[in-house]
């Protein structure tokens, strides 16, 4: 039996079963004794072989408490290591189990040779309805249970010569409280056993959820960082060495200033390639290996599934783009095909990247059931979703726009588009 099962209720169930068998095994022998029973000698001798095979069994580990609380748990485990390991090992069990099994027959078998000697004998079928209930299955231990309470009835006509009610409702009553009280406690063993694994599921599932959002803060952040370097430092030290190389050219190859120029704007450029790595580094993991076009691309691919096909198209002459738009268009396009997974119930979806002379623009269409863009706003009608709020905001931040076209069973359209001045895109080029 495995030492982990010895709770202190299980413990202590386990020694009243001792105490129980070996009262009543003494209580056997002093009865032959005391009432000078004509087979005394072999009553005493049988009880006590009895009781050496019994503490035998004990010290070996094969008796459990009085009751299914431990069997339950060696079910439980042995179920959860069923699934875990392979057919040999599963077979390495079985010895032990056969093992119990001899040593509970030889146990009936020794009370039967007492029942025959002494009528007393018939009350050590009590403890015996534990033994037979914990070390058997169900399908095995309850009629066990009730063929030892037929052979105790048995026992008590035939020595008492006579048929009296308590002859049969004593061990059938204590076969009935014995099943009842073994069932009950496996039962509540059992849903114990499965709240602490829904508990372990549970502090599990926190821990996953935590993880995540600690992982969606850092994302985050560091958008949040890519931007405001972008938009502040690098725009700035672009403009700085713009106007360091315009006053590099008006001035004069031999003007003392020129070389002062020359090694600010030198300086600012130096600082320039600092600040976009700075950027780099801080944007999405899927814009870290490649563009924005194979992100989008990866994404369609990633969606695609056995109900729903994502295709990805790019249209017009590709440019780099600010690393703000490319977060944008990327966690638009997110968010975009989230709801489409979630909500729409689509077949087919479309991503369009397309790059304008003045603007670029992203288009997310797909043939599901389509809503009312009019009616109330997500987040307001119960479900908790705040996608198309957040998409419209983060298009706002960068001077865009974000539009959606759909009707109920009609599909729906979602199409950004982010502004790129002509002074912004020849400051990208010039730096």
């Amino acid at each position: 039996m495995d030492s982990r099962s010895h709770t202190p209720v299980t413990a202590a169930l386990r020694l009243c079963l001792h105490a129980l068998l070996t009262g009543l095994l003494a209580l056997v022998a002093v009865r032959a004794v005391g009432e000078g029973a004509p087979h005394a000698g072999a009553v005493v001798a049988l009880t006590l072989v009895t009781a050496g095979v019994y503490g035998a069994g004990a010290l070996a580990g094969r008796p459990g408490p009085a009751g299914a609380g431990v069997r339950a748990g060696a079910e439980a485990r042995a179920g959860a290591e069923a699934r875990a390991t392979s057919v040999r090992q599963r077979a390495s069990m079985r010895p032990g189990t056969r093992a119990a099994a001899l040593w509970l027959a030889a146990l009936c078998a020794l009370w039967l040779g007492l029942l025959v000697l002494s009528p007393d004998a018939l009350w050590v079928a009590f403890p015996l309805y534990f033994l037979q209930l914990h070390l058997l299955p169900t399908r095995w231990g309850v009629p066990a249970v009730v063929v030892t309470a037929a052979a105790a009835i048995t026992s008590f006509v035939v020595h008492r010569q006579e048929i009296a009610p308590g002859a049969f409702i004593g061990p059938l009553l204590g076969a009935a409280v014995a099943i009842a009280t073994v069932l009950g406690y496996d039962a509540l063993f059992r849903e114990s056993e499965r709240r602490r694994e829904l508990i372990v599921e549970l502090v599990a599932t926190r821990a996953e959820l935590a993880e995540a959002e600690r992982t969606a803060g850092t994302l985050a952040e560091r958008e949040r960082l890519a931007r405001e370097i972008h938009d502040t430092l690098a725009q700035g030290l672009s403009s700085i060495q713009l106007l360091l190389r315009a006053a590099e050219r008006t001035l004069p190859g031999d003007a003392p200033a020129a070389a002062h120029v020359r090694a600010a704007r030198e300086a600012a450029q130096a600082n320039l390639a600092e600040a976009r790595s700075f950027v780099r580094a801080l944007t999405p993991p899927d814009l870290e290996h490649g563009s924005l076009a194979a992100a989008l691309e990866r994404l369609c691919a990633r969606t695609t599934g056995p109900d729903l096909t994502v295709r990805f198209a790019v249209s017009g002459t590709p440019v780099e783009l600010p690393t703000p738009y490319e977060v944008a268009l990327l966690r638009t396009a997110q968010s975009a095909l989230a709801n489409t997974v979630r909500h729409a119930r689509a077949g087919r979806a479309e991503i369009t990247l397309s790059f304008m002379d003045t603007s670029v623009a992203l288009d997310v269409v797909d043939d599901g059931r389509g809503f009312d863009p009019s009616g109330a706003p997500v987040a307001e009608r119960g479900d908790g979703g705040f996608g198309l709020p957040a998409m419209r905001s983060r298009a706002a931040t960068l001077g865009g726009t974000l539009s959606v076209e759909s009707a109920p069973g009609q599909g729906t359209a979602l199409a950004v588009t982010l502004p790129l001045a002509g002074p912004r895109r020849s400051q990208e080029r010039a730096a």
